[in-house]
C-alpha cells in the first residue's frame, strides 16, 4: 500500500516520504491517485488556495492525521482561510488592508468572530417597490456590504437581502435593495391568515456588515467602499490581545465527485465563507436548507381562508465538504468548525458513514443528505449550528433511502434538531436533542414531514430519542408534519417543550403510529386522535422526578456512544 506524507513545512518537489513530505494536499492527491494508498497529514494548518477535488481516479484513498488512532495523533487543520497581518489601531478598533478580499466571516485565535450588526432600522420605516424608506438619517460607510436579516417572515424562515444603495434626503433615507433578490422576496413570501394578508418581508429585524455598527467587542466588519482596497475592522475584547486572525476565503474545502471508497480520519475542517447571501440573489430561505433561486412559486392552502406561497423549486445551502455521487465514503473522528455554510453535504451516491465527529460554530447545518442511499450518521456531537442561517437543522435528510441518524447529541440549535423530509426507510434512533428551536418557531427537536414510504416495511422509524428543552413558543418536541405518512414514533421521551407533539396537521397524517412514548404533557390532539393516527400505550407523566425514573432506561441508551473531550 502506497503511503505519502504532507506537511505545512514540506516541499512539493520532495518525494513525499515521512522524512521529506510534500507541502500541499493536491500534490499528495496526485501522487497517491490510483494506488489505493494513504496520505498522512502532519501537524499544523494546511491552508488551501483552492478546493481539494476528488474524482473517480482518486478512489480508494485514505486521508488521515498522522498517528490517527494512537495517543500520538497529531492535530491537523485543513483551512480555507488566510492569515491577516499588518494590523493598525484607531480608536480601539483594529484595521487591516486586505486588497480585494471578500468574506462574510472571520476567526480570531481559533474562535468565530460575529459580524457587526444592529437590531432593525431607526425611525419610521416603510417598504417601497425597490426597498425601504426611513425618516431617520443613515450614514453607512459600506453600503455594498450591508445585509438585511428578516427573521420570521414565516415563523420558520430567516431571509437575508443585500443593500444596493443608500440615498439621503434631508433627515430621511431611501434604501435601494439588490435585485433580483428583493423582487423575488415580494413573490416568495405571500400569505393570508385570519383575514390578514402579507406580501414580502417587512422591515429587517437586524442589519449587518457596516463598520459603523461596531459597538460590541468581539465583532468585525469589512469595508468594501473602495474597490480593490478593502479594509477589515475588528473590535477586540478589552484586555484580550489577539494573536492570530484568519479571514476565510474559500467556500469549499473538499469536493468529491463520483469517487469511491475514500476516507477522512482525525482531521479538522475549518475557516470557510459563503458569499451568496450578500449578493444580488440573496438568501430567500424557505424551510430547512432550501432557498429560492428563481423558478415557479406555488400556493399551499393550510386552512379555510388561510394560504401561503412556497417555492416549487429550490436549491440547498452548499457545504464546505461536498460529496456528489460518491459511494463508500467514511468520515471518522473529524471536526468541522468555523464554516460559513453547511459543514458536510452528501448529494446522491450511497454507503456513506459519518462517525464520531464533532460539529460546532457553523453558519448552517452540520450534515445535509439529499437524494442519497444507505447513509449512516452516528455518534456525532452537533452544537452551535445555524449561526447565520437560523432555519438550518442540525442534521437534515431529504429524498433519502434507508438513511439512519443514530446516537447523536444535538444541542443549542436555532430550529429543528434533526429534520427528515420525504424519503423511504428513514431511521432516527436513540438521539439526544436538547436546546432546539432557539430562534425560530414551528419546528421541533425531531421533525419529520411528507411521505416516508409506501407501506409499513418501507416507512420511517423514530425510536428511542430523548428530546428536552425545546425553546421558543409554538414548537413540538416530536413533530410529524405536512402529510407525514408511514411513520412509527415509538419509545421516545419528550420533556420541557412548548408542546410535546401534534397529531392534527395539514395535510393530515396518514399511517402514523405513536406507541409507547413518554411525555410530560399530552400531545396536541391526543384527546381527539385523527383517523390517520394510531395513538397507543403512550404515557404522560407530569412530575419531573417520576418521568426521569420511568425513562431512565431510554435515557441511558440515547445520545453519544463515545465521550467527547470538553463535550
Amino acid at each position: 500500500m502506497a503511503e505519502f506524507y504532507v506537511s505545512p513545512a514540506g516541499d512539493d518537489a520532495a518525494p513525499g516520504t515521512a522524512a521529506r513530505p510534500f507541502a500541499t494536499l493536491d500534490r499528495a492527491r496526485r501522487a497517491v491517485a490510483g494506488t489505493g494508498g494513504v496520505v498522512h497529514l502532519r501537524a499544523g494548518t494546511h491552508r488551501l488556495t483552492a478546493p481539494l477535488r476528488l474524482t473517480e481516479a482518486d478512489s480508494g484513498v485514505v486521508y488521515q492525521a498522522f498517528g490517527h488512532g494512537t495517543d500520538a495523533a497529531e492535530e491537523v487543520v485543513i483551512s480555507g482561510g488566510r492569515e491577516v497581518t499588518g494590523w493598525r489601531e484607531r480608536d480601539g478598533v483594529l484595521l487591516a488592508d486586505v486588497g480585494d478580499l471578500v468574506t462574510r466571516h472571520l476567526t480570531a485565535d481559533g474562535r468565530r468572530v460575529e459580524r457587526a450588526g444592529v437590531n432593525g432600522l431607526p425611525g419610521q420605516v416603510r417598504r417601497t417597490d425597490t426597498g425601504y424608506v426611513t425618516d431617520a438619517p443613515l450614514d453607512w460607510v459600506n453600503n455594498a456590504g450591508v445585509e438585511f436579516v428578516h427573521r420570521g417572515v414565516y415563523p420558520w424562515t430567516e431571509a437575508r437581502l443585500a443593500v444596493a444603495a443608500l440615498a439621503r434626503d434631508g433627515d430621511s433615507t431611501a434604501i435601494t435593495m439588490a435585485q433580483p433578490a428583493f423582487g423575488w422576496s415580494l413573490e416568495v413570501y405571500r400569505s393570508e391568515w385570519e383575514g390578514s394578508r402579507t406580501v414580502g418581508p417587512d422591515a429587517p429585524t437586524r442589519v449587518e456588515g457596516d463598520p459603523s455598527f461596531l459597538a460590541e467587542p468581539g465583532a468585525f466588519a469589512l469595508d468594501r467602499s473602495r474597490p480593490g482596497h478593502h479594509v477589515l475592522h475588528l473590535l477586540p475584547h478589552p484586555g484580550e490581545p489577539v494573536r492570530s486572525i484568519v479571514a476565510p476565503e474559500l467556500e469549499v474545502l473538499v469536493h468529491a465527485t463520483g469517487a469511491r471508497d475514500v476516507a477522512f480520519r482525525g482531521l479538522v475542517f475549518a475557516d470557510t465563507t459563503w458569499l451568496r447571501p450578500g449578493g444580488d440573489r440573496g438568501f430567500l430561505h424557505y424551510h430547512a436548507n432550501g432557498c429560492y433561486d428563481g423558478g415557479a412559486i406555488g400556493k399551499v392552502v393550510v386552512g379555510e381562508g388561510a394560504w401561503l406561497t412556497v417555492p416549487e423549486e429550490h436549491v440547498q445551502v452548499p457545504a464546505a465538504v461536498r460529496l456528489d455521487g460518491v459511494t463508500g465514503a467514511r468520515f471518522e473522528h473529524c471536526r468541522f468548525t468555523r464554516l460559513g455554510a453547511t459543514a458536510l453535504g452528501v448529494t446522491g451516491g450511497a454507503d456513506v458513514e459519518v462517525r464520531g465527529c464533532d460539529f460546532d460554530d457553523l453558519a448552517a447545518s452540520a450534515v445535509s443528505v439529499v437524494g442519497a442511499r444507505d447513509v449512516l450518521v452516528e455518534d456525532n456531537l452537533v452544537r452551535r449550528v445555524g449561526l447565520d442561517h437560523a432555519g438550518s437543522p442540525g442534521v437534515a435528510l431529504l429524498d433519502t433511502v434507508r438513511c439512519t441518524v443514530a446516537h447523536n447529541e444535538v444541542r443549542d440549535v436555532p430550529h429543528n434538531g434533526i429534520a427528515a423530509g420525504p424519503g423511504r426507510g428513514t431511521r432516527l434512533l436513540r438521539n439526544l436533542v436538547t436546546g432546539s428551536m432557539g430562534a425560530l418557531a414551528d419546528g421541533g427537536g425531531v421533525y419529520v414531514s411528507g411521505p416516508q414510504g409506501d407501506d409499513a416495511d418501507s416507512g420511517a422509524l423514530i425510536a428511542g430519542n430523548v428530546v428536552e428543552d425545546t425553546r421558543t413558543p409554538y414548537n413540538f418536541g416530536l413533530y410529524t408534519d405536512y402529510g407525514a405518512a408511514w411513520v412509527v414514533v415509538e419509545g421516545n421521551v419528550v420533556a420541557r417543550a412548548d408542546n410535546t407533539a401534534v397529531l392534527h396537521v395539514s395535510p393530515p397524517l396518514e399511517h402514523v403510529a405513536y406507541r409507547g412514548n413518554f411525555f410530560d404533557a399530552d400531545p396536541v390532539g391526543a384527546d381527539a386522535v385523527p383517523a390517520g393516527v394510531a395513538y397507543e400505550g403512550n404515557a404522560t407523566i407530569t412530575d419531573p422526578g417520576e418521568l426521569a425514573a420511568a425513562t431512565s432506561a431510554v435515557r441511558a441508551r440515547a445520545g453519544l456512544l463515545t465521550a467527547r473531550r470538553g463535550g
